[in-house]
């Protein structure tokens, strides 16, 4: 039987951890209390965290308890980056992203049963902390060598940027985490990133000097685009668990957008395919990578975990209508918008609008003559359907979902007309 360690590891899923043979007789002995952390840095977390969280769950299946800790206290401080030091947000402000946060976290774990998962919020034991005892009973464990040889503090300070004693404070903030969880509810095991690993050894290190106990640490790798540009990023910023801030059709792209070298570990990090269909996958992208199968298995899988089946079957069948495979008619605003969202695009003006404008203005085409030869040439769709006159008017009757026009170049060239762009 297959260790959750050994799962781990055949998903690339171990960066670094504390003493892994410990660790190791730790989680076969029983049940294991582990957390994950989450600062409310945002209104939405992002596919980037879905690293963490998916992980999270993998443990809980594997017969461990999960504590998600939401840092309403830690928030409010911000973690310290390579470079520039973060805004703070009003308490206000941090308090509502605690509650969007939470309830992004809490449908992949199981609340319920013997390994019943726990949300917590570190401002209930931060905030009635006063500084005096803040330094006496937690600061004086921390040795200032050990904070400044942190690699993100060494380079701050070494910037021009510097760093402040507030972002400086933060990896005593969340050693003192740990500590409380351990007595609280004695967790064993903090997962997090890899550029977190200082940070959990902070908690690590206080565990053992306060408590003369063992706990143990385990980061997950940060993935990173073949360019090595943080994931999840696009050129339209970032790509969030909220649908309101992105929906699922620019998500569900976003995955089927992988390139071939990329998609076995995303399989192998995202979805919870078992080994044989990964393995498969991986042929498949080898001997058929024209097919795209592995990239359609991806995208179908994550979409499913944070959208839903429904959300994901309307985004296919967006996809499909788009080229003609499916029907345009039976697509609703929303769903429509959100498809034609990246088109080249152009405003529509209805009884006025004719096929050689649409073709033109939307960049289709290079002109108004190149557009004719496109029509005479059998190459222009309008909704999908082959337009052989140049001179045809788009009018109210053409509208999909009161809005919009598609227009087609060829096989795959499209571009949007909106009636309601100015």
């Amino acid at each position: 039987m297959t260790t959750i360690l050994e799962e781990l590891d055949w998903r690339g899923l171990i960066a670094q951890s504390t003493d892994r043979e410990a660790l190791g007789e730790l989680l076969d002995a029983g049940p294991v209390t582990f957390y994950g952390g989450f600062d409310p840095s945002a209104p939405s977390l992002h596919v980037g965290n879905l690293v963490l969280i998916l992980t999270m769950r993998r443990f809980q299946l594997a017969g461990h308890r999960p504590v998600g800790l939401v840092g309403g206290a830690t928030g409010l401080i911000g973690d310290p980056r390579m470079s520039g030091e973060r805004t703070l947000n009003a308490p206000d402000v941090v308090a509502g992203w605690v509650g969007k946060i939470r309830a992004q976290i809490e449908p992949y774990l199981d609340f319920d049963g013997p390994t019943a998962a726990r949300m917590v919020n570190n401002l209930d034991w931060t905030a009635p902390l006063s500084a005096i005892d803040f330094l006496r009973d937690v600061g004086k464990h921390f040795r200032l060598g050990t904070m400044l040889a942190k690699e993100t503090v060494a380079r701050r300070l070494a910037s021009e940027d510097g760093l402040s004693f507030t972002e400086f404070s933060y990896q005593i903030l969340q050693g003192m985490d740990y500590l409380e969880l351990f007595r609280r509810d004695d967790v064993r095991l903090q997962l997090g990133g890899n550029d977190q690993w200082g940070n959990l050894l902070s908690g690590v290190e206080l565990i053992r000097k306060v408590e003369g106990a063992g706990a143990h640490a385990l980061t997950t790798p940060l993935i990173t685009k073949p360019d090595g540009t943080k994931f999840g990023k696009t050129e339209g910023g970032s790509i969030w668990l909220d649908p309101e801030l992105t929906s699922p059709y620019a998500f569900y792209q976003f995955w089927f957008n992988a390139a071939d070298a990329d998609v076995g570990g995303y399989l192998r990090v995202f979805t919870f395919l078992s080994r044989e269909e990964i393995e498969a996958l991986d042929v498949a992208v080898r001997e058929r990578p024209g097919a795209r199968e592995a990239q359609r298995a991806l995208a179908a899988s994550v979409t499913d975990l944070v959208h839903g089946a429904q959300a994901r079957e309307r985004v296919e069948r967006a996809s499909r209508a788009l080229f003609g495979r499916d029907d345009l008619d039976a697509l609703d605003e929303r769903t429509l918008a959100d498809a034609v969202a990246e088109l080249p695009s152009a405003p529509l003006r209805p009884g006025e609008t004719t096929i050689v404008d649409a073709l033109a203005e939307t960049g289709l085409v290079s002109g108004r003559n190149a557009a004719r030869r496109a029509v005479d040439e059998g190459g222009a769709y309008v909704n999908n359907v082959k337009v052989d006159d140049a001179d045809r008017v788009l009018a109210v009757e053409d509208l999909l979902a009161d809005r919009f026009v598609l227009v087609r170049r060829g096989r795959r060239t499209l571009g949007v007309l909106d009636a309601r762009a100015t």
